[in-house]
């Protein structure tokens, strides 16, 4: 399956716990002021590839705990990237995804894709990033408005459990 992406950063420590492959997509709808990777935002950007090729990367690479999905606006692209999910699990690798969308907004948005998306995601870090509310101190965020949310013990408990910084 193809998918739109704007670069791939292998051996990453900062876009989720553990060493990660992240995929930056390529589309961003939020254009967030101060956005770290505006070079994402443009939806003919970047370049096209496989999303088997970006398996078989992470494939190469024993020690990676994980892919994160990163933007762009990973839920732009939701089926491609829950191809990534998918496959990615089968190997053994956890999934974070990164989203200007909140996780009620995807929750209530009724696209099958983007659900599926969120279903098969481990962590979320959602919400805009505002420049306003930046902040260094955070881990693996980059405003205060921003969670990182416990996919998978949200579900199971029908409530967002927002991972704090303790718990990396």
């Amino acid at each position: 399956m193809d998918i739109r992406i704007s670069d791939v950063a292998n051996d990453s420590i900062v876009d989720g716990q553990g060493l990660r492959l992240t995929v930056f997509t390529q589309g961003c709808p939020h254009h967030c002021k101060g956005c770290h990777n505006p070079q994402t935002h443009d939806f003919k950007g970047g370049k096209i590839v496989d999303t088997n090729d970006i398996i078989k990367l992470a494939e190469e690479n024993p020690i990676l705990d994980g892919i994160t999905l990163s933007g762009g606006e990973p839920f732009m692209q939701a089926e491609s990237c829950n191809d990534i999910a998918l496959k990615a699990k089968k190997i053994g690798l956890n999934i974070w995804t990164y989203t200007g969308f909140t996780f009620e907004e995807i929750l209530n948005s009724n696209d099958k894709n983007k659900i599926e998306l969120l279903k098969n995601t481990d962590v979320l870090v959602d919400g805009k990033f505002i420049e306003e509310e930046r902040s260094l101190e955070l881990n693996f965020c980059g405003s205060r408005n921003q969670r990182v949310i416990d996919i998978k013990k949200t579900i199971e408990n029908n409530n967002n459990i927002v991972l704090k910084s303790f718990d990396f």
